[in-house]
Order: C-alpha cells, then sequence, then structure tokens
C-alpha cells in the first residue's frame, strides 16, 4: 500500500533489466543516505522525494528553490501565455549567422558550448512562411522534441540547421531563413503546405545536444542501446531535479523520452517492452513533478494522462493530475482523481490532506458567493409568534362549548318527537 511520500515523492528509477518497475521512492522516515545508493543502470538510484523536499525548501526558507525558479516562470509566461499562431515580437539585436540567415535571442542557453558538425540535436521549433503567416510546423503541438543530426539534415532543412548551430542548451531564439536555405523556388504542395519562394521563420527551442562521440542516430541504435541512452538522460535529469534547476530536469526527460517515441514503442514487445516502460513511465512522471514546481499545469496534467493512458491504476499520475487540477481551479476534476487515489491508498495522508484543502476551498467559495448575493435579495418576512390567551379565556371557551353541545343535543331530541308526533 502506498504511503503519503510514495505518491506525493518522486519517481526516480527503475531497472532496465527487471521483469517489472521497481518503485525505489524513499518513505516518508526514510534516511537521506539512501539517496545515491547506486547510479549504474542495472541498480535503482534513489532520490528525495517531491513531498519531502517541499518541506526541507519551508524549512530552509526555499532561498536556492526560489533563485532557480524565477527566471524558469518569466520564461515561461514568455512562450506558453501567446498566442504561437504568429511568431513572437522579439526586441532583442538581430544577428547574421550566414548570408540569409538571421538571429535574435529570446531566452538565453546556459554553457558555452554549441553543437558541432554530426551532433544530434533536441529541438522543438515552431515555423511559418513569411509572406502569409501561416504556421505549416509545429512540433509542440506533437509532444515530443524534433531531431536533428548536423550535417545530415534534409535539404529543406540547411537554414534550420544553421540556426540549430548556433544555440546552446536551453536557449530560444528566433530565426529568419531565405527561401534558398529552406524550400527553394518551387516550394512545397504535399506536408508541410510552403508557398514558391517563401522566406522562413523560425522560432526554436533547444532542448540539448550529444556530440557524434557519444553515439548514433536513434534511428542506427539498437533497442537495448536506444533505452540505455534514454535511461542516461533520466538520470541526468534526477540530478537537475534534486538541484531544482527544473528547467534543466525537463529538458533531460524530453530528451529521454525522444528516444521512446510512438514509432519505437510499437515495436516492442516482451521484455523489451518493459524494460521501455520503465525508463519512459517516470520520465513522464517526473516531467509532471517538475512541472508542477514551475506551475505549468496543463502541461503536468498532460503527461500524467499519457501514463493514465497506459495504467489507469497509477497513484502517482492521479495524485500529480489531481494537483494540477487543484491549482486551476478544477476542483471537481481533482476531486474525483484524488478519490480515485484513496481508493487505491486508502491510508495515505498526503491525499487526505489534498481533499481537507479542496473541501475548505468549496466552503471559502460558498461563504464568498453568499456574502456577495447576500444584498440583491430582500429578507424573509418573519412570522409573528402567536399571542397567548389569558387563562381565564380558555375556560370561557370550554363552557361555550359545552353551552354548544347542549343546545344541540336539546334541538335533536326535540326533532325526533315532532316526527313521532
Amino acid at each position: 500500500m502506498a504511503s503519503a511520500q510514495d505518491i506525493s515523492g518522486e519517481e526516480i528509477s527503475a531497472p532496465l533489466m527487471g521483469s517489472k518497475e521497481e518503485d525505489i521512492e524513499l518513505s516518508a522516515g526514510a534516511e537521506e543516505t539512501e539517496e545515491d545508493s547506486s547510479t549504474g543502470l542495472e541498480g535503482a538510484p534513489k532520490n528525495l522525494p517531491v513531498g519531502e523536499e517541499e518541506v526541507r525548501n519551508k524549512e530552509q526558507g526555499s532561498s536556492s528553490s526560489s533563485d532557480d525558479e524565477e527566471p524558469s516562470k518569466s520564461k515561461h509566461t514568455e512562450f506558453m501565455g501567446r498566442d504561437d499562431q504568429f511568431p513572437p515580437k522579439v526586441t532583442s539585436e538581430v544577428e547574421e549567422l550566414a548570408e540569409g540567415v538571421t538571429k535574435q535571442i529570446i531566452t538565453a542557453g546556459r554553457g558555452e558550448k554549441t553543437p558541432s558538425r554530426h551532433s544530434t540535436c533536441f529541438l522543438h521549433y515552431r515555423a511559418w512562411a513569411e509572406s502569409t503567416m501561416h504556421k505549416f510546423e509545429d512540433t509542440w503541438q506533437e509532444g515530443a522534441p524534433f531531431e536533428l543530426i548536423l550535417g545530415h539534415e534534409k535539404k529543406v532543412l540547411r537554414g534550420l540547421a544553421i540556426a540549430v548551430a548556433s544555440m546552446r542548451t536551453g536557449e530560444t531564439a528566433l530565426y529568419r531563413v531565405g527561401y534558398k536555405l529552406g524550400y527553394g523556388d518551387e516550394g512545397n504542395f504535399s506536408f508541410p503546405n510552403v508557398p514558391p519562394k517563401a522566406n522562413l521563420i523560425y522560432e526554436v527551442a533547444l532542448v540539448g545536444f550529444e556530440e557524434a562521440k557519444e553515439g548514433r542516430p536513434r534511428g542506427e541504435m539498437m533497442v537495448e542501446e536506444r533505452i540505455e541512452a534514454a535511461d542516461r538522460r533520466r538520470v541526468d535529469g534526477n540530478e537537475f531535479f534534486k538541484e531544482n534547476k527544473f528547467e534543466e530536469a525537463i529538458q533531460q526527460y524530453e530528451m529521454a523520452l525522444a528516444y521512446m517515441g510512438d514509432d519505437f514503442m510499437f515495436q516492442l514487445f516482451g521484455k523489451y517492452k518493459d524494460m521501455a516502460d520503465a525508463v519512459k513511465t517516470p520520465c513522464h512522471l517526473n516531467m509532471a513533478a517538475s512541472l508542477l514546481k514551475l506551475e505549468r499545469y496543463e502541461e503536468a496534467i498532460g503527461h500524467c494522462t499519457i501514463v493514465l493512458g497506459e495504467d489507469a491504476k497509477n497513484t502517482k499520475a492521479l495524485f500529480r493530475r489531481g494537483k494540477a487540477r487543484a491549482a486551476l481551479g478544477q476542483t471537481d476534476a481533482a476531486k474525483e482523481d484524488f478519490q480515485k487515489v484513496r481508493k487505491l491508498a486508502p491510508d495515505d495522508k498526503a491525499v487526505m490532506r489534498e481533499l481537507r484543502s479542496i473541501a475548505e476551498h468549496d466552503r471559502e467559495l460558498y461563504l464568498k458567493q453568499k456574502e456577495l448575493y447576500k444584498g440583491l435579495f430582500p429578507p424573509a418576512p418573519e412570522e409573528k409568534p402567536k399571542k397567548k390567551n389569558p387563562w381565564y379565556m380558555d375556560i370561557l371557551q370550554w363552557f361555550v362549548s359545552i353551552f354548544r353541545f347542549v343546545l344541540g343535543f336539546v334541538g335533536l331530541n326535540k326533532q325526533k318527537r315532532n316526527k313521532a308526533d
């Protein structure tokens, strides 16, 4: 039976070669020294659960967390809060990378290293035809990063490759690419639909990259290699999570999930499917935990829903989706998720706290609404209490009743005698 920390804590690791996914999270009373007992792929490295980490941050004043989270929040507001049907408005300096390619930085990356030729890059991008402002590509909507191997890209992506080669991990930038480095004189009339001689606008976010020496492209990897490469990214993400670097953790989980795409998962069965799920499921759950930290609740709900599509009784996915829904004010849906967790883990204290919190929220909302509408309707008229008769009036009414009865009885006898006569 799951404990409070089992459900609210971080999904950290699972052995690749085991028969089923191993839950190795710390319980509520676990020692810190258990966190990193093993770092190998066959082992089960442990980490500080989310619930325990929140308590520690409160005790320490959340100094380090607040320093790391603030830039991420502003970054998220900048991109996720706008209408992505059109390119973002950017006021930064324009840099010319090559003939026909210009760059404007939206969000600076970290480190100094940029991808070199033959590097495998993982990125998200949106693309527009500049003349019509028609958006013809959006990898964010597809839910998985795009893989681009520099020097091996398609001809129509040469401009995009030049752009990506200038980026650092975590960077987001706006690029304008001439038609000669895009779809050329003829354009493309299938998918994507791009007009002839269309200059292009790209909004690109570099999730991360691997140098050529680190491994082959995904398509050339054996199944075990691909799963191990994804698991390395997951472990790196866990390390960033422990340091409260949630944006960096998300980038690592995204790169791990890029190895576990649907086209790959559909080909797996038996032990290989179990091995891949043991990496993919924790990545989705850890993504949700990181997104909750960054208050990106809609995205957290999406990752939890993916897990629940495979395992409808996954308590961590239900719990985290419930937390995200509650934060968005979707209290009925949140309550439904928490009640499902309660049935699966009836002794879990974290779920009880969340359900009490929702009940208190509903009560506060009711009282506010009651106060708001109080002046709109007149008060109901009060019933006037009936005056009680003096005691002697009761006696008088009793005598009157008896007198009426006697008169009625006498009148009835008289009628009978008249009929008899």
